[in-house]
This record gives C-alpha cells, sequence and structure tokens, in this order.
C-alpha cells in the first residue's frame, strides 16, 4: 500500500494523506510500532464498545483525508447515516532538549540513520531513547482526543483516526516522528550537520577548540598505498556447517563419555557458529542487540527441537524435568514463540489489577456486536472456552497465545497475537 500525500507543507510540517480505502479483513498494523501505536490506544480507551465501533468505521473507509503535524492528526469521519464529524487524536510533543538528545544519539550510529532512509524503525533505535528517557512510541494514557461528538474520551471516531493512522505508520515512521515535533526534512537535515560536525571533531572535545590538522597531499597519499598493509578481508560466508568427526571409532571412549551425545553437540555447535558468522557478516550487525544466554532447561528445549535420536532425547527430556510428550510439547512452544513461548507453556501466573484490566478490555473489544463470542472462564492468566479444548494465554508482554487440549493436555496451537479473537478464529480454522 502505496499512500498518497495530498498536500505537503514547504516545511515539512505539516502533511495530508488522502483517504485510505477500505479494509475489510487482516490487520491494520503489520510492522511493530504500528502495532505498539495500536496497543497504546487499547490500553488507554475505557470503552471497549467505541473501540469496536472505530475499528469498523476504519475498515469500512469512513475516515477521510489524514492531516498530521506536530502534536496533532485530523481528519473528518462520516458515521452510517452519513454524520460527519471533525476528530483530532493529540500526542505530546518532545522537547527541545529531548530532541537535541535523541538526535544526537541518532547520529552516532550510522545504523539508525540508515534504517529511518528505509522507512523502518529499528528497536534498538526505540531502546535506546528510552535509555536517555525519551519515549517515542506512545504508551497508555500519552494520547488524547477530541471530537465534534463531543465524547470525553476515545469515540468511535477518534479510534478510526487511530486504526487508520496505524496504516499509515506502516509505510513511514517518519509520520510518528513528526507527531513528536520535527519535520522529515528538518530532522535529516539536522542529521547530516551533526554527522558532519562529528566527522570534524577532536578526540578530546573538553580540550576546547584545536586547529585542524594540515593533513597530507593526496598525491602522497596515493604514492604510499602500497606501504600501508592492507585490511583483513572478511571471512567468506559459509554455505553448511562442516560434517561432525566420528568418534566411535578407534580408541574407546573414556569412561562416561556418551558417544553419540558428543557427537550430536558438536553438529549443533558447528550450527550454530555458521549462523553467528553469517549474523556477523550481515547488514547492520552494529545495530543487534547480542541474544540472552539460555538457561540449561532452555536450551535442553533448542537441543530437542535440532533432530536428536532418541537416546540423546531421552537425556534432554530429563535434563529438562520433562517425560518425552511434556519435552515434545516444550519444543513446540519454542518453535512458535523461543523462550517466550516456552514461559506461556510452563508458567501460570495471575496478573495486577492493571494487567487484568487491559486484558479484560480486549476481550471485551475483540469481537463485532453482531459476532458470536465464546463464553470464557478465566484463571490467572488463561481464559478457557466453557465446554471446548480451547484456551488463550495472556503472555507478560500482552500477547495471546492460541491453546488446544490434546490427550488430556493443553498444548500450543500457534504463534502470539495481540487479537484474541483472531487467536480463538485460528483455532477454530484448524479444526
Amino acid at each position: 500500500m502505496n499512500t498518497p500525500e495530498t498536500r505537503n507543507a514547504p516545511d515539512g510540517r505539516e502533511r495530508t494523506f488522502a483517504a485510505l480505502p477500505a479494509a475489510r479483513s487482516g490487520p491494520f498494523a503489520r510492522s511493530w510500532w504500528g502495532q505498539a501505536w495500536l496497543k497504546a490506544l487499547e490500553d488507554t480507551a475505557l470503552d471497549g464498545a467505541q473501540l469496536r465501533l472505530g475499528r469498523r468505521h476504519a475498515r469500512a473507509g469512513a475516515v477521510g483525508a489524514v492531516s498530521v503535524r506536530p502534536g496533532r492528526i485530523t481528519a473528518i469521519v462520516q458515521d452510517p447515516d452519513h454524520t460527519r464529524y471533525r476528530a483530532d487524536v493529540l500526542l505530546q510533543q518532545l522537547s527541545a532538549a529531548e530532541w537535541d538528545r535523541l538526535l544526537d544519539l541518532v547520529a552516532d550510529r550510522a545504523g539508525h540513520i540508515a534504517a529511518l532512509l528505509d522507512r523502518d524503525m529499528p528497536p534498538h533505535l526505540v531502546e535506546d531513547a528510552a535509555a536517555a528517557g525519551i519515549g517515542l512510541l506512545p504508551s497508555i494514557g500519552d494520547m488524547e482526543s477530541e471530537c465534534g461528538c463531543e465524547a470525553w474520551d476515545h469515540c468511535a471516531h477518534s479510534a478510526a483516526l487511530c486504526y487508520q493512522l496505524a496504516r499509515l505508520l506502516d509505510q513511514d515512521p517518519f509520520v510518528l516522528l513528526l507527531l513528536r515535533g520535527r519535520g522529515e526534512h528538518e530532522l535529516l537535515d539536522d542529521l547530516q550537520a551533526r554527522s558532519a560536525a562529528r566527522a570534524g571533531m577532536p578526540a578530546d572535545a573538553d580540550a576546547g577548540p584545536v586547529a585542524p590538522a594540515a593533513g597530507v597531499p593526496a598525491v602522497e597519499a596515493y604514492a604510499a598505498r602500497d606501504i600501508l598493509p592492507p585490511l583483513p578481508a572478511p571471512p567468506p560466508p559459509v554455505e553448511a556447517p562442516g560434517t561432525a568427526p566420528a568418534l566411535g571409532g578407534g580408541t574407546p571412549p573414556a569412561p562416561g563419555v556418551d558417544v553419540a551425545a558428543l557427537e550430536f553437540l558438536i553438529r549443533d555447535t558447528a550450527a550454530r557458529a555458521r549462523l553467528l558468522l553469517a549474523d556477523a557478516l550481515a547488514d547492520r550487525h552494529a545495530d543487534t542487540s547480542p541474544v540472552p544466554a539460555l538457561t540449561p532447561a532452555q536450551d535442553a528445549v533448542r537441543l530437542a527441537g535440532t533432530g536428536p535420536g532418541a537416546a540423546v532425547a531421552e537425556r534432554l527430556a530429563a535434563g529438562s524435568g520433562r517425560d518425552a510428550r511434556g519435552l515434545a510439547l516444550a519444543v513446540r512452544a519454542w518453535e512458535l514463540g523461543g523462550t517466550a513461548g516456552l514461559a506461556v507453556l510452563g508458567e501460570e501466573w495471575t496478573p495486577d489489577p492493571a494487567a487484568l484490566a487491559r486484558a479484560t478490555g480486549r476481550l471485551a473489544a475483540a469481537w463485532e456486536e453482531d459476532e458470536p463470542r465464546p463464553l470464557l472462564r478465566a484463571t490467572g492468566n488463561r481464559w478457557t472456552v466453557v465446554g471446548g479444548d480451547a484456551q488463550l494465554r495472556y503472555g507478560r508482554d500482552g500477547r495471546w497465545w492460541p491453546y488446544r487440549k490434546e490427550r488430556g493436555r493443553w498444548a500450543p496451537a500457534g504463534p502470539a497475537t495481540d487479537d484474541p479473537a483472531g487467536a480463538l478464529a485460528g483455532l477454530s480454522a484448524a479444526d
């Protein structure tokens, strides 16, 4: 979807996008930052019925052209009876000091600039900004609404506007930065100036201004090219991990050494080394946070998912405190959601009142008024369909995980989603 802009102010501080077509199905946001925008809306709104109605307006194409400027988005939203209301959603702008810190942070990381130019919002940029005390993405209570229908909270019209804006954010994260107070051209010009200043900055900034070095004439630098040692070439990519050595022949193994298990670990180490090399050679490797170390129990599940033999699988099950079937369910949870999926499989917890209110609000807003909804029984963070074999589990990250009862035990049945109704619908479709 490429949404044309019908008007763009010369200074870039106001952008107007043509009305989006109806969207009868599918999520409003596919990017993680678009989903974060909607999560802030859904966590803030007090009336789930207004959210449902707003989604219906947005899907029907009832939202007109969307105007975006610092701190405010505006659109005309039409009710089914053709009554038109002006809806505004307000988001606090960053202060001058916050912008100064943010731009310094971005200018110091070339990967952040490259990602923005590619219309991408890297998670590490948002994390770095948060560490500096700057909230780029909205959180609970950050968005306020104003509407001609005179509702005091988010009404159907402002909700519809927010759902449509998520579609725009998917295409261009600069829309969010404009809402926070800076237009694209202004922002990029400032970043270019800061990057240029850093290129000429002395190593000791506290030593005061110094005269620039005289430099070396280009002719001399070129003549010295054969004297300087060449830069080492990066290692070539590896198409496939090497073959593990055969340890079963020749000298008998030391007492207590399981040859099959050792050969399996060697193969796994080679495969992981290949992945690490590929990651190190990939673009934007510097912007990738290190992967947290797994616990022994988590790593046992990861290893079990790589297809070990029966004897090794039995040892992994025992080492992770599971029986064979429990290990198989854990492998399925790992494949669907990694460590988060494992936590949801094994942990039952009771959400605090605020988290419980958000969860029940999401459930209440998940189905349209004319849709049949299942009867759910809540226990801790788990909602089970009464009289059925389906269950929703609420993760600590606010996502919903579908589960199905298989041979008397609850089994992971799909990846996490922000939409509980969609998770249950996926179970029904699979059935």
